[in-house]
C-alpha cells in the first residue's frame, strides 16, 4: 500500500511538482482509452492532472509530445490490440526521439517488465492509483530513464480532481463513485490491477454532479466495479451531509444525486447480482430522472459454473433478482454479460445459459468466450480445457439467441412514446438527431429545433435489432 507523504516529504513533493510543471508547460498530450467506462473516466482524471502540469490535450497523435494509452487487461484480444497500437506509436517515435510513450491502467502492473525491457515498447508505466505521479514520471523519462509506478492504494479515489471532459458532447459524463473490487471472481484480473474496493466521499460526488449540471450536462453515469457495494462511513469527516446518518449506501447516494435537479438524468454501472437490493430498485422507481435500466452481469446460467467462477450467487438467486426488477419496474431495460466456455463447462451447462437467456430475454448483452488471465484464481485452480473452436461455437449460439431477443425487445417498443435526451446529430445523416431513452436504447428521429442536451418526446415507428426509429411528438 502507498504511504502518505507528510511534513517535509510533502513539501518536497510540492516543490518537485512545481519544477515539473515549468518543464512540461506547452507540451502536448494524446490520450487513447480501451476497455470499460472506468478507463475512459480515468483518462479524464489523467487529462486533468497533466493539464494542471502545463500540458495541452490534442487529438493528433503525431504532434503529441506524450502519448498515453489507458489499457484494458480483461481479455487477451484487448492486450493484443494495445500492443499493435504501441508498435504504431514507436514507428512515429523514430522520427521524434523525444516523444514519450506510456501505458496506464490495468496492463501496467502485469506487463511492466515485458513492455519496458523485453519488447521496449514504452518509456513509462503507471498503474491506476499512481496518476498523480505522472508529471514526475514524464520528467524522469526526460532524463533518459524508464519510469514506473504501479503501487496500489487503499485510499486513493481522486475525489479532489476535477476531470477534464474528453468526449466533447457536453451532454453526458461519467462520475466515478468508487475504485477497486473485493469480489475476487475467479476469471477476473481487476482486484489485482485496480486493488481493493474503496468508496468516494458522497459530498464530492454530489458536488461533481452539481458542477456538471451547471455546465450544461444533462446525464451522469455513476461508475464502480460493483456500485451496489458502495458504502461511505460518514464518521470519516467532521462535517457530514446528515449527522443522523452513520453511513451512506448506494441507494442513498443515488437519491442524493437525483435530487441535484430533476432535469439531470442518472445512470449507473455496474451492478452485482449478489449485492443489488430492493432499496436500489425502489429508489429507481421513485425518481423519474433515474433511468430504468440495469446492467446485471450473469456470466453463466448454471449454478456449478457460477460457483467455479466464484460469483457468489446461484442461477435461482439471479432469477429472483430479475423477478424483483420486473415487479418493481415493469418497463426496466436489462442487459448482461455472458462468458462461453469457462473452465470445465459442459454442453449441458452451456445449454443452461441458453435457457436462462430465453427465460430473462435481455434487451442487450456483451458476449465473449473465456480468455484465461494470468494471476487469477481460475488460472491457478482450473484447467482451461474447453477447446477454442468449441468456445466459439457456443458463443455463436449465444449471440444468435441474443440478437433475436434484442430485435424482439425493440419491436415491442414500436408504437410507444419515449422521453429522449438529444445527444447530437445521427452518425448517418445530419437530417436526423439521436439520443437514448430511459432503457438505454439509441433512438434516431428527424431533426428538431432543439439542440443537444434537451429532452424531446419521440413516438417509435420502426426499429432494427440495435436502434429505435421514431417521429417527433413534442418539442416541449
Amino acid at each position: 500500500m502507498e504511504t502518505e507523504l507528510v511534513g517535509e516529504e510533502r513539501q518536497g513533493e510540492a516543490v518537485m511538482l512545481e519544477q515539473n510543471t515549468e518543464l512540461l508547460t506547452g507540451k502536448k498530450l494524446y490520450l487513447e482509452s480501451y476497455g470499460c467506462q472506468m478507463n475512459f473516466s480515468d483518462s479524464e482524471i489523467v487529462a486533468s492532472i497533466l493539464t494542471q502540469a502545463g500540458f495541452e490535450t490534442t487529438n493528433n497523435q503525431e504532434e503529441a509530445d506524450v502519448v498515453l494509452i489507458n489499457t484494458c487487461a480483461i481479455r487477451d484480444n484487448a492486450e493484443q490490440r494495445i500492443r499493435n497500437r504501441l508498435k504504431q506509436f514507436n514507428k512515429e517515435k523514430a522520427a521524434n526521439s523525444d516523444k514519450v510513450i506510456g501505458i496506464l491502467g490495468c496492463m501496467a502492473e502485469r506487463l511492466k517488465s515485458q513492455l519496458l525491457e523485453e519488447e521496449k515498447l514504452v518509456d513509462l508505466v503507471a498503474g491506476p492509483d499512481s496518476y498523480r505521479d505522472l508529471p514526475n514520471l514524464i520528467s524522469e523519462v526526460g532524463t533518459g530513464q524508464k519510469a514506473v509506478n504501479v503501487l496500489l492504494s487503499r485510499e486513493e479515489t481522486y475525489a479532489d480532481i476535477k476531470p477534464v471532459r474528453l468526449d466533447h458532447n457536453g451532454v453526458s459524463a461519467f462520475i466515478s463513485i468508487m475504485r477497486g473490487c473485493d469480489n475476487m471472481c475467479s476469471f477476473c484480473v481487476v482486484p489485482f490491477t485496480r486493488g481493493r474496493e474503496r468508496s468516494r466521499d458522497p459530498e464530492s460526488i454530489v458536488g461533481e454532479a452539481n458542477d456538471l449540471f451547471e455546465r450544461g450536462y444533462r446525464e451522469v453515469t455513476l461508475l464502480g466495479q460493483n456500485v451496489d457495494s458502495y458504502k461511505w462511513n460518514m464518521n470519516k469527516k467532521e462535517e457530514v451531509l446528515d449527522p443522523s446518518i452513520e453511513t451512506v449506501n448506494f441507494a442513498q447516494l443515488m437519491e442524493k444525486v437525483a435530487l441535484v435537479n430533476p432535469d439531470l438524468r442518472i445512470r449507473f454501472s455496474t451492478s452485482h447480482p449478489k449485492d443489488m437490493t430492493d432499496d436500489v430498485l425502489h429508489t429507481m422507481a421513485k425518481y423519474e430522472n433515474i433511468c430504468e435500466y440495469i446492467h446485471l452481469p450473469v456470466q453463466s446460467g448454471n449454478s456449478d459454473v457460477l460457483e467455479r467462477m466464484n460469483r457468489g450467487y446461484s442461477r435461482e438467486w439471479y432469477l429472483e433478482r430479475i423477478k424483483s426488477i420486473r415487479s418493481i419496474m415493469p418497463e426496466c431495460g436489462i442487459s448482461t454479460d455472458v462468458i462461453s466456455g469457462f473452465c470445465g463447462e459442459t454442453e449441458q451447462e452451456h445449454q443452461d445459459t441458453i435457457s436462462l437467456m430465453k427465460e430473462v430475454r435481455y434487451d442487450f448483452a456483451y458476449m465473449f468466450f473465456y480468455s484465461e488471465r494470468p494471476k487469477t484464481l481460475a488460472a491457478r485452480k482450473f484447467e482451461d480445457n474447453v477447446p477454442l473452436e468449441e468456445k466459439k461455437r457456443r458463443l455463436s449460439e449465444i449471440i444468435d439467441v441474443q440478437q433475436e431477443h434484442s430485435h424482439e425487445s425493440n419491436k415491442r417498443a414500436v408504437g410507444k412514446t419515449y422521453k429522449v435526451l438529444i445527444e447530437g446529430d445521427s452518425k448517418r445523416s445530419s437530417d436526423f438527431q439521436s439520443g437514448r431513452n430511459d432503457q438505454n436504447v439509441m433512438c434516431v428521429f428527424p431533426k428538431s429545433s432543439k439542440q443537444a442536451g434537451n429532452y424531446i418526446e419521440i413516438k417509435i415507428t420502426d426499429c432494427t435489432s440495435a436502434t429505435l426509429i421514431g417521429e417527433l411528438v413534442s418539442e416541449s
